[in-house]
């Protein structure tokens, strides 16, 4: 028998399932599907489609996408030609709007991908109608009109010209967006849906779509023929100010690199914002704004840190979030739960994306798609 090295007895002990990363996202699918299959029931007979771009908010277009393909879901809604491609690839046969719209140079790969470009203006329209042309038949599209964002599509009064012009291609859906659906009183949504119901009343027979995540949740109930839900299905709360319907679909950890023990008045991180106010317990976790946690969870005078639940305890950021790491008041925590090499929740059970978003002064929109891709991931469900 030959001699085994040091390392070679540390390789054999090694716990290979065990991330080597010091982060590790957990996303699950079933929680998506469940999403899903809850607002598909709220939309009554309009179709429920889903929005996955950016990366399926974060969380993997392609294990996202072959969750909802697997529940039932047909049509989706990416922001641009390359994320439709890949959604091509993983969806042979389902229906994919493109939101860019036809962006100029981009027709041919579209058409080539057998996408649907969200198109918004005339200049599209012409591009989009010159592309079937070329390829002898007329290409699917969905129109988009602007009732309010201000951001892509038609006026609402050019609706008119639109139907006439539109001959040359083979429109498959009118959609529109809310600019305010989260706030269920505001008057501005009754306008919109006003808007839209003109709109459509150019288009006979063709499938109409305005309502968003927060949309379904209206009183209105504007679902028309198809909805579009995208931050409810990952687990964001649709209903800004009431208990959040939905399943969270991400858990977030990290693990502790390093651990000290600190006297009154030392400083921790950079510029020394924090000072410790007594004899302190810290730990160093190994994940910071380069895997996507907000710099602006930084403890600041008026605002709440960002946490991380240690041993069942929250344990507030302190010092500034870098890139690479974020310490841990952890004095009160379970000693055996804060030592070297031990994972901490930075969202999951008890905190949520909406909270970790709340005390970092950002929206959870941002939160789940800043997700780094250096975190092991784990797909359970």
């Amino acid at each position: 028998m030959g001699i085994i090295s040091p390392a070679e007895r540390l390789l054999a002990a090694a716990d290979l399932h065990e991330p080597v990363e010091t982060g590790l996202l957990t996303v699950d699918l079933s929680a998506i599907a469940a999403n899903w299959r809850k607002v598909a029931g709220l939309a009554g007979g309009a179709e429920c489609g889903a929005v996955v771009k950016a990366d399926g908010y974060g969380l993997g277009q392609a294990a996202v996408m072959r969750a909802l393909a697997g529940v039932g879901c047909k049509t989706f809604f990416v922001a641009n030609l390359l994320e439709g491609e890949t959604a091509r690839a993983l969806a042979p046969d389902a229906a994919i709007y493109v939101l860019d719209g036809v962006v100029p140079g981009c027709a041919p790969r579209l058409a080539a991908a057998d996408l649907r470009p969200c198109i918004g203006s005339f200049a599209e329209l012409e591009e989009w109608a010159a592309a079937g042309a070329t390829l002898g038949r007329k290409l699917a599209a969905a129109l988009h009109f602007d009732t309010g964002m201000h951001r892509l599509g038609f006026p609402p009064r050019a609706a008119g010209e639109v139907a006439a012009r539109a001959h040359g291609i083979a429109p498959t859906l009118v959609m529109s967006h809310f600019l305010s659906s989260q706030l269920p009183d505001d008057p501005v949504n009754a306008r919109q849906i006003g808007d839209f119901l003109a709109v459509r009343a150019h288009f006979p027979g063709i499938a109409g779509s305005i309502a968003n995540s927060s949309g379904v949740f209206l009183p209105q109930k504007p679902h028309f023929d198809l909805v579009r839900p995208g931050y409810a299905l990952y687990g964001g709360n649709p209903t800004p100010g009431v208990a959040n319907p939905m399943r969270a679909a991400a858990r977030l950890s990290a693990r502790i690199v390093s651990t000290r023990d600190l006297g009154p008045g030392d400083t921790v991180g950079y510029d020394g914002v924090w000072k410790a106010p007594r004899p302190s317990r810290v730990a160093t976790i190994g994940a910071g704004y380069a895997d996507g946690l907000p710099v602006s969870a930084t403890a600041a005078p008026g605002k709440p840190a960002g946490e991380a639940v240690v041993g069942g305890v929250r344990c507030p950021f302190i010092g500034r979030v870098s890139m690479d790491y974020i310490v841990l008041d952890v004095t009160d925590a379970p000693k055996v739960a804060a030592e070297r090499g031990q994972w901490v929740e930075l969202l999951g059970e008890t905190i949520d994306v909406e909270e970790l978003a709340l005390r970092a002064r950002t929206i959870g929109y941002e939160v789940l798609t800043r997700l780094g891709r250096r975190y092991a991931r784990r797909y359970v469900g």
